[in-house]
């Protein structure tokens, strides 16, 4: 079991959505809820970033029963990411991912920019320095880009689904065997990664966030049972493909295939650093 934690409105719409699959336990952590109750806690709301600071909730009767793996999710432009550091202090015990949404940083003017600024690099920084397991990067403009037209009406339950979508196969991944293949686990060092849509077909990667200095590149290929049964060249042509990839002594790559129920094949990779990621 997961603990799923949504710091702020934005990011609690996309907790919301890991209550469709029972793996998760969901906690939710913004200014609309109108009472704390046992997994949904009322945050206060200013309007100076200073003030979240100086106010940082204690929320360790809230955390009390979390489990030892929390994956807990931001939007870095929210003002209650300003809440953030405060909060990890408080659960530092557990297995901690965070899954750090950024927004687009190129309409950002005044305050949420540079609160946006602070807390992508902070986070980061906790990361590299290992307090948390792990830090993902997902960018909306980037997500965007891969999902084509995306209508207003629907945009943000279009992009949060995918988010959840994404998350929840990797977690899927980690906790299961694959047909053939094994990922490698990256190294310590490399706890700044993002993810990024897998072409079946060629394995070219759409990248959710522009990576500076991808080390461990992980790929995973959900392939359906019926070509994993009959097609005898596909291992052949995958391996042949990732063979064809840049690599070095630092950008290591390594794949796993699964097999799926679904129609369409489909696959995501992963890439790790332990670059510090610029805002440009």
């Amino acid at each position: 079991m997961i603990s799923i934690i949504g710091l702020g409105n934005a990011a609690s719409a996309v907790a919301e959505k890991f209550k469709t699959a029972p793996q998760y336990e969901v906690s939710l952590m913004n200014d609309k809820i109108k009472r704390t109750s046992k997994r949904k806690y009322r945050l206060k709301s200013f309007e100076n970033p200073e003030d979240y600071e100086d106010n940082i909730p204690d929320a360790t009767k809230f955390f009390a029963d979390i489990h030892d793996h929390v994956q807990f999710i931001v939007m870095g432009s929210s003002f209650s990411s300003n809440y953030s550091l405060g909060l990890l202090e408080q659960i530092k015990n557990k297995k901690i991912d965070v899954i750090y949404i950024k927004p687009d940083i190129e309409l950002l003017t005044g305050i949420p920019k540079l609160m946006e600024n602070a807390v992508f690099g902070v986070l980061q920084e906790y990361a590299r320095s290992g307090l948390l397991n792990s830090m993902t990067i997902i960018a909306n403009a980037e997500l965007e880009k891969t999902l084509g037209d995306v209508p207003i009406k629907t945009y943000f339950e279009t992009l949060n689904t995918s988010i959840f979508s994404t998350i929840h196969y990797l977690n899927y991944f980690n906790h299961s065997e694959p047909e053939i293949g094994q990922v490698a686990k990256p190294s310590p060092l490399n706890r700044i990664k993002t993810v990024g849509f897998l072409n079946i077909q060629n394995l070219e990667e759409k990248w959710l966030f522009p990576l500076d200095m991808q080390r461990d590149l992980c790929y995973y290929m959900c392939i359906n049972e019926k070509k994993l049964a009959e097609d005898g060249t596909l291992h052949k042509r995958i391996v042949t493909s990732l063979k064809e990839k840049p690599r070095n002594a630092f950008r290591k790559i390594s794949y796993a295939i699964y097999e799926t129920a679904q129609e369409h094949d489909f696959g995501f990779c992963v890439a790790h650093t332990n670059a510090i990621q610029n805002n440009s």
